[in-house]
């Protein structure tokens, strides 16, 4: 379903508080982290660390976007705020990319350099700790998205499975270097982590990018609303149908053919009908519907018109 299929007062708010939930998270990570990184001196940790931090900085992007997007239409933005989101999505992945190149040069020193772990037990207990922070967190985050589709909250929980990866992979590294004496572990382990933010980095940025660029809904999305608009058998037709989703919205636009001689009533009310049913399966949308006489309409719409297809 699309991102805007399901963006109900409820689910928006539900949306806000998943974002509140993992600004608090990630600030008790970054205390937790920050404690045991300073006892240990573990790259592995100072990369799960620094994730953290940048996790915060775009959970707070994340929340003030999800907000903001959710602001109605007004005079100045008639289409919404919806791609507040995308936007946000975009400065997340900087900070991701930002930080898993960082995070790569600091672990190559310590590869080229290795230094035993100190307080390594600390270190495996707040990485525990960390885990189970984060498991909560994508749960939770993964049940608002799955109803609204939110791009902010999708790119934050893309930051929380990094962070998760993270995590296990600077575990396995303290551990090894702890236990084992394996200090060249740690920092390829901090290695891992950063390469694993930069691939993550790309992907957000991918999707963003996917929303700013207005790209159609998935094709299932297409042949649904189709299904819906041609539901009443007075509608013989439809061409020329346009999406894009907008953060928690979504926009559609279609020619549907009518019968050449019924009544402009007629063909009003056909088309609320039609909007009404789209409306039950896509409570956020902005829908427009161009009725055109079937068999008698000229060719219009100027060239977006010219390559839509329905």
């Amino acid at each position: 379903m699309s991102s805007a299929a399901s963006a109900s007062p409820q689910v928006r708010a539900a949306t806000q508080r998943v974002a509140m939930l993992s600004v608090a998270t990630a600030t008790i990570l970054i205390v937790v982290k920050a404690i045991a990184w300073r006892a240990s001196d573990s790259i592995a940790i100072l990369a799960s660390l620094s994730d953290s931090a940048l996790d915060l900085v775009a959970s707070l992007i994340t929340l003030f976007a999800v907000r903001y997007a959710a602001s109605p239409p007004d005079a100045e933005h008639r289409f919404g705020h919806g791609k507040a989101e995308a936007f946000s999505s975009l400065m997340q992945g900087g900070l991701v990319f930002a930080s898993g190149a960082l995070i790569g040069r600091e672990a190559i020193v310590a590869l080229l350099n290795p230094h035993p772990i100190e307080h390594g037990l600390a270190g495996v207990v707040v990485m525990i700790i960390s885990i189970v922070l984060t498991l909560f967190l994508i749960t939770a985050q993964s049940r608002v998205l799955k109803a609204s589709g939110s791009i902010a909250i999708a790119s934050d929980r893309a930051h929380y499975a990094a962070d998760l990866a993270s995590n296990i992979v600077a575990l396995a590294g303290v551990a090894a270097a702890t236990w084992l004496g394996w200090s060249f572990v740690d920092a390829a382990a901090g290695l891992v982590v950063a390469l694993w933010l930069i691939w993550g980095a790309i992907s957000v940025f991918s999707d963003a990018a996917n929303q700013l660029l207005d790209r159609e809904l998935p094709e299932a999305d297409r042949t649904r609303i189709v299904e819906l608009a041609t539901a009443d058998p007075r509608v013989l037709g439809v061409h020329q149908l346009r999406t894009r989703a907008s953060g928690p919205y979504v926009h559609m636009q279609m020619h549907a053919d009518l019968a050449a001689d019924i009544s402009l009533a007629e063909a009003h009310t056909i088309m609320v009908q039609a909007e009404n049913r789209l409306l039950e399966a896509f409570p956020a949308a902005d829908i427009l519907i161009h009725p055109d006489p079937r068999g008698l309409a000229e060719k219009h719409g100027g060239l977006f018109a010219e390559s839509a297809e329905a």
